[in-house]
């Protein structure tokens, strides 16, 4: 067995930036797989973009907005989902208080039917903001898993959660992701070894060099089998707040010539996707 790596720029489609910045990765070959996100204004021109590439991303299921940008509005509009005012909450605590199971399978099916509608039919899914495993509230990963299950789908859900979240799982966690792992195997969904990103704000790195060490501690020691890293390269503009500069930042660590020389050394391979390996 061989370690192999997805490299993914997540958030495709999620303002103009950071589709501009995703896009020049994808066609420079500095990243395997993107995930869009089809609630956003910018998602039509996203699409259009990546289907010139032929590039096909995942779906980025998307249940909040993101605070900083105009409020996404779902795309089945189930009231268990939005605000008074119809769109998407940016609080995913607020989505996990109250989110239902059907309809959050309803607007990730209309989701997908956005995409498919477009001449793109991913073979994969992701969370945005981890809303579907439970990390803010509710869970819905049994029901994400049958529905992934029921349209052919893989689902980033890692056999190995510690890489992502630094450590082992709290034991009521752990066993929902144990029960989640045996039913993805059960149900024939495909997940990737371990998953990994960075989750520290910039004024806890200080500067881009100990978000690039971190990056390269991580590609050491990816497992054998075939893992992903998944990133949110942006330009710092297209981003309000501290994440601004960090999205700058793992733009320029996917181009830094430090990190390419890392991969080669490793001897991991960098693949499109966990579910056959290419």
């Amino acid at each position: 067995m061989t370690r192999r790596v997805v490299i993914t720029a997540d958030d495709l489609g999620r303002e103009p930036g950071t589709t501009e910045v995703v896009v020049a990765l994808l066609a420079e070959g500095h990243v395997s797989a993107t995930t869009l996100i089809a609630v956003s204004p910018a998602a039509e021109r996203a699409a259009d973009r990546v289907r010139e590439l032929g590039v096909v991303p995942r779906l980025h299921v998307t249940l909040t907005s993101e605070r900083g940008l105009p409020r996404w509005r779902p795309l089945d509009g189930a009231a268990s989902l939005v605000d008074p005012d119809g769109t998407l909450t940016d609080e995913p605590s607020a989505l996990g208080a109250r989110g239902e199971a059907e309809d959050v399978i309803r607007e990730a099916g209309a989701q997908l039917r956005w995409m498919r509608d477009r001449g793109l039919t991913p073979e994969g899914a992701d969370s945005h903001a981890g809303t579907l495993y439970g990390l803010h509230g509710r869970s819905w990963l049994t029901e994400t898993l049958e529905w992934c299950a029921r349209h052919g789908l893989a689902f980033r859900l890692p056999r190995d959660p510690e890489p992502y979240v630094g450590g082992p799982l709290p034991p009521q966690l752990s066993a929902a992701h144990e029960r989640g792992v045996a039913l993805a195997d059960a149900l024939g969904v495909s997940i990737p070894q371990t998953i990994a990103t960075n989750r520290r704000p910039a004024h806890e790195l200080g500067a881009y060099e100990r978000l690039r060490d971190d990056y390269l501690h991580r590609l050491v020691a990816l497992p054998e089998g075939t893992s992903e890293l998944f990133l949110h390269p942006s330009r710092e503009d297209a981003v309000t707040g501290p994440d601004g500069i960090v999205r700058t930042w793992e733009a320029r660590l996917l181009r830094d010539p430090v990190w390419h020389r890392a991969l080669e050394s490793e001897g991991v391979e960098v693949v499109g996707d966990w579910w056959t390996g290419s």
